[in-house]
C-alpha cells in the first residue's frame, strides 16, 4: 500500500510541474505576440541646485609632546629560551584494536 501511494504522489507532483511549465510557456508566447505597445514618454530632467564647495585642505596637525623615556634602572624583559624540539613532549595516541573476521570452516 505504501509504495503505491508514494508512486502516485510522485506522479501528481510531476504532472503539476509539467502543467505549470506549459502554462508559463503559453503566457510568455502570448506576451511575445502582443502588438507593439506605446512607449513611455521621457520625463523632463529636474534642475539640481549647485552643491556648496568644500575646501580640500586640512588644517595642520598640532604637534604632540614627546613621550617620557623609561629610566635605565628598569631591566629589559627577555623571553625564556624555546625548547629544542617541542614535538618530543607530546603524548602518543592509543592503539585502536582491529577486529578480524571469524575463521571460516
Amino acid at each position: 500500500m505504501a509504495p503505491s501511494s508514494n508512486c502516485s504522489i510522485l506522479f501528481v507532483i510531476i504532472a503539476l510541474l509539467s502543467l505549470s511549465s506549459i502554462t508559463t510557456s503559453h503566457a510568455a508566447r502570448s506576451l511575445l505576440q502582443l502588438p507593439n505597445l506605446p512607449t513611455i514618454p521621457s520625463l523632463p530632467q529636474p534642475t539640481m541646485p549647485q552643491l556648496p564647495t568644500i575646501p580640500m585642505t586640512l588644517p595642520p596637525m598640532p604637534s604632540l609632546p614627546s613621550l617620557p623615556t623609561l629610566p635605565s634602572v628598569v631591566p629589559k624583559m627577555t623571553l625564556p629560551p624555546m625548547p629544542a624540539n617541542p614535538l618530543l613532549n607530546m603524548p602518543s595516541l592509543p592503539n585502536i584494536p582491529t577486529l578480524s573476521p571469524p575463521p571460516s570452516n
